[in-house]
């Protein structure tokens, strides 16, 4: 199964944000560095801090809805990703899951897109306030702005540049109703909250369509493969799970 939490490792980074436990897998790194294998070393160290705070930056808008909740919250970043885990509550000896309100879930499930973009938003402020400017992207091709800033330093440019992809393109697609994207999630939670019977079958076939039309823009409109494959694959993955359940 995709986006699953690996297990663990001697090899894991393990730290806490605002007493939030983070474990960082290893291969965390090896994709982060495969994503920046075109733009020679300093592209590949580019991304390698452009995808560890846009990532982390995303669990920690689910782990600190979820604390909000009442809920704790620990954040897994691996090759797959990451996620924001909720944690049992203890009474006792024992522990127990928390059941939560439909809009706290969709809440959840929100505060990853939202904390990216909000992080989007501070970049284009900080760049603005820099002296430099920021172009709006072109089409559906070149889906993120392009900042530009005075210094004339490539290389900062360069993180800026990968910031805003990240955190406002990827931030988009993963609002697709797709299992187990955020934007899936919140479809899951709204169909079964208005039928209770048959939203989460209809929710999973939703995902499907979604899924494999994903995969097909990702093909033809992106020109990505990585985005085709992934679909393609989160897209069989929906039909299989609805086919063990249903």
């Amino acid at each position: 199964m995709l986006f699953e939490s690996p297990p663990q490792s001697r090899y894991d980074l393990n730290f806490s944000i605002a007493g939030i436990p983070v474990r960082v897998h290893p291969l965390f790194w090896v994709i982060a560095l495969i994503f920046g294998l075109s733009g020679g070393v300093l592209g590949m160290l580019v991304w390698v801090v452009v995808l560890f705070v846009s990532l982390l930056v995303h669990e920690l808008g689910h782990a600190l809805t979820m604390r909000y909740f009442g809920l704790d919250a620990s954040i897994v970043l691996y090759a797959g990703g990451g996620l924001a885990q909720r944690e049992a509550v203890r009474f006792g000896s024992r522990s127990f899951g928390v059941a939560l309100k439909p809009a706290q879930d969709v809440a959840i499930s929100l505060a990853g897109p939202f904390a990216g973009f909000a992080l989007a938003l501070l970049v284009v402020i900080g760049v603005i306030a820099a002296g430099g400017t920021v172009t709006p992207p072109s089409s559906l091709l070149n889906p993120a702005p392009d900042a530009i800033l005075p210094f004339g330093i490539g290389i900062l440019d360069s993180v800026v540049n990968a910031l805003l992809w990240a955190n406002i393109f990827w931030g988009l697609v993963n609002l697709a109703p797709v299992m187990p994207l955020d934007g899936g999630q919140v479809a899951q939670r709204l169909w079964s909250w208005s039928d209770p019977v048959g939203g989460a079958r209809r929710a999973m076939w939703l995902s499907v369509i979604a899924g494999a039309i994903m995969a097909v823009a990702g093909l033809l409109l992106w020109r990505s493969t990585y985005m085709a494959v992934l679909f393609g694959l989160l897209a069989f993955q929906s039909y299989q799970a609805m086919r063990m359940r249903y």
